[in-house]
């Protein structure tokens, strides 16, 4: 072979060895550039996870509430990302990848019942710390929210003492409920008889009790009585009675508007539906301007289903806005009221629900305690008594429930009311 044959043959060696490089670093090349694109499609389909990657949280952001932290997926996303990159789609973020947060609904809380630091009752627990029964009548009785009554017609001191209880009240954040019982003929002169001498010294009184009422919330239980005991007087005394019924809501709330004020009737034992929401409708009770409702079962014992069921009968009959609510007293009907009729401090009564502000029940605002058990008496025959004597468990039968009218004037509690209608 020729010295120039053989240079021509190394030299297409080198060219097909040339081409060969070429072609390998073209091959190369395509390989990187796919793997780029198939990593960037990757990665913008790692940036739509939502939650599943932190620092993006514009996908969870709220207009309302702060961003969630990240939280972790369930299951590695690469599966699903490479076959959303294989589809050629852009991938949607499943819903069940983003997590909801549901924000409930705020309900306002009722408010909580004040527990005045007097009462005969607290006085007894108190005095009597090696009592077997102290425990249970501390926790059960003494604890508990009362009504605080102002019984004694004294104009001269009234605004202080409702000042003392309202101003304790707000200080603790709770509701006060408060018994003005001082209208004239109370108890149509029975055993609890007292109170003012006459309407307009009523009137007088009232309005140094609204002065002591401050701005805070409180319950008015006004008049136990009042209304549902009038038979005994003429259909003159009646009327003016119930004008002044009237004038002393109308006074309660434009004294504080945040006064709830409620207004005799009696209970489901006593008068019809029908006719003592005549009688209330008269009183003012149908008014917002100076009623909030109804009360009932003031130291009786008629049971609380018995209660509501009469209480919203008679707030049918009665009328006005659908606002008007009824409280019910509980201290003393957990066994409901004796089958025979009795009302004389009977035997085997129990306690009632305690004191609350969110019963649960349409158009029962609440159940109080009006008339603490063991009170007035608590000091001298004991809390706890099967049959303890109250001012509320006397009426006219002297020969079972004897008391004298002068300390019924100071007792905090109206006579007893018949257990059954018409019975005395």
């Amino acid at each position: 072979m020729s010295g120039s044959r053989a240079r021509r043959l190394a030299a297409r060696r080198v060219a097909r060895r040339r081409a060969a490089r070429r072609g390998a670093m073209v091959v190369v090349a395509s390989v990187v550039v796919a793997a780029g694109a198939v990593a960037g499609m990757l990665s913008a389909s790692g940036d739509r996870r939502g939650p599943d990657q932190a620092g993006r949280p514009e996908v969870t952001a709220s207009p309302r509430f702060a961003p969630l932290p990240a939280v972790p997926s369930a299951s590695p996303s690469v599966v699903e990302s490479s076959a959303s990159a294989s589809s050629g789609t852009r991938p949607t973020p499943s819903p069940s990848k983003t997590r909801t947060v549901r924000h409930k609904r705020e309900v306002p809380v009722p408010g909580r019942l004040y527990r005045h630091p007097d009462s005969q009752v607290l006085a007894w627990v108190r005095a009597n710390s090696g009592d077997p029964r102290h425990e249970v009548i501390a926790s059960r009785i003494a604890d508990q929210p009362a009504a605080v009554w102002f019984a004694d017609y004294s104009p001269d001191t009234v605004t202080a003492r409702v000042t003392a209880v309202t101003s304790g009240g707000a200080e603790q954040g709770r509701v006060p409920v408060l018994v003005p019982y001082a209208i004239p003929g109370r108890d149509c002169g029975g055993y609890s008889q007292g109170g003012a001498p006459d309407l307009a010294a009523y009137d007088a009184w009232i309005d140094r009790f609204a002065a002591g009422l401050g701005s805070g919330e409180v319950i008015v239980v006004l008049e136990p009585d009042s209304v549902a005991q009038t038979e005994c007087l003429s259909a003159g005394e009646r009327a003016d009675r119930f004008a002044s019924l009237a004038r002393a809501g109308g006074v309660i709330k434009q004294a504080n508007p945040r006064a709830r004020v409620y207004y005799d009737a009696g209970h489901s034992g006593w008068n019809a539906p029908g006719k003592q929401a005549a009688w209330l409708r008269q009183a003012g009770a149908a008014s917002p301007a100076s009623s909030d409702g109804i009360f009932s079962n003031v130291s009786n014992f008629h049971s609380t289903a018995d209660e509501v069921a009469y209480d919203r009968q008679v707030l049918d009959a009665l009328g006005g806005p659908a606002s008007l609510g009824a409280v019910i007293d509980t201290s003393r009907n957990g066994n409901g009221a004796p089958a025979d009729g009795e009302w004389c401090d009977p035997a085997g009564r129990k306690l009632g629900r305690t004191p609350t502000l969110d019963t649960g029940e349409a158009r029962i605002d609440a159940y109080l305690w009006v008339k603490l058990p063991g009170s007035p008496t608590a000091a001298r025959a004991g809390p706890g008594r099967s049959r303890r004597r109250t001012p509320t468990t006397w009426r006219r039968r002297r020969r079972r429930c004897p008391r004298p009218a002068a300390a019924a004037a100071s007792s905090g509690g109206p006579g007893r009311r018949p257990a059954a209608r018409g019975s005395r």
